[in-house]
């Protein structure tokens, strides 16, 4: 038996397929599904986050991804709204009937973010926030797991495990790239990982090409690699104005190239005889 018990195969042979309420319909993350969560990397402000809210609801993507605390290498980067953009968040949540996915970095935010969110996301740098971890996993909010920056697949499925150890067991994991010699690319994406996981968890895994490449140009690519490699769906950034967005720019897409990606990914999926709910 792996170190990992509660994250391993062993202990659960059946896929983990994870209900997302959310304020209209249900989204379901997990095997037989291709989940498209998306947006921009942070809220900005009211108008343009709204607006985008819209236009991917429009698209038909399954969750909003709501950027409030980044945490940022340097500290004179936007670091996002914070409690300033919860209003924001919860208005998108009910103009569009989507779920919201967001990030957090502190103990301290869980409580005031839990009424308005439906899926919490700890980052590559808070993999192994072991307080953070134990925290979350006595919630019974599902949490979405992103890998570390170097982190090995046992030690990702280790940090999954202090969720699943206080019984939490609404977990999602997301590979987002991790750092090796190569520069041209932010990150190296370990597409790899997804059918590693699949053989030794039962726990859905999400691909974030978006993080992963820090290139748009990449994002597509990299987006259909990891539906065909067997991921249960993605995590893929858009902006109306990428160049001018306040973070990681570089890596958005537009909504019109967003919208020719999910056209194409919907034929993937179906394909792979997953259904793009």
């Amino acid at each position: 038996m792996p170190s990992y018990k509660l994250a391993a195969r062993k202990y659960n042979a059946q896929d983990t397929v994870i209900e997302i309420p959310g304020p209209h319909n249900p989204v379901s993350i997990g095997a037989g599904y291709c989940t498209v969560i998306a947006g921009p990397c942070a809220v900005e402000n009211h108008s343009d986050y709204i607006e985008i809210a819209q236009t991917l609801k429009s698209i038909g993507i399954h969750i909003l991804r709501a950027g409030l605390y980044k945490p940022r290498t340097s500290p004179y980067s936007f670091k996002g709204l914070g409690g300033e953009g919860l209003k924001i968040v919860e208005e998108a949540r009910q103009v569009t009937g989507l779920a919201v996915l967001t990030e957090v970095l502190d103990v301290r935010d869980i409580e005031d973010l839990y009424p308005h969110i439906d899926i919490f996301q700890i980052g590559s740098r808070n993999m192994q926030n072991f307080s953070l971890l134990e925290e979350l996993g006595r919630t019974d909010k599902p949490v979405l797991l992103k890998r570390g920056l170097a982190a090995t697949i046992e030690e990702w499925l280790l940090a999954a495990e202090y969720l699943l150890d206080r019984g939490n067991h609404k977990i999602i994991l997301c590979e987002r790239g991790i750092r090796t010699f190569e520069p041209y690319a932010r990150n190296t994406v370990d597409i790899g990982a997804v059918p590693i996981i699949k053989h030794l968890s039962h726990l859905p895994i999400l691909v974030d090409p978006s993080h992963a490449t820090g290139r748009a140009e990449m994002v597509g690519p990299v987006a259909k690699a990891a539906v065909a490699a067997g991921a249960d769906g993605l995590l893929v950034e858009v902006h109306q104005h990428p160049e001018a967005a306040l973070s990681d720019g570089r890596q958005s897409l537009t909504p019109e190239q967003f919208r020719r990606l999910y056209a194409q990914i919907g034929k993937l999926a179906e394909l792979e005889q997953r259904i793009l709910q």
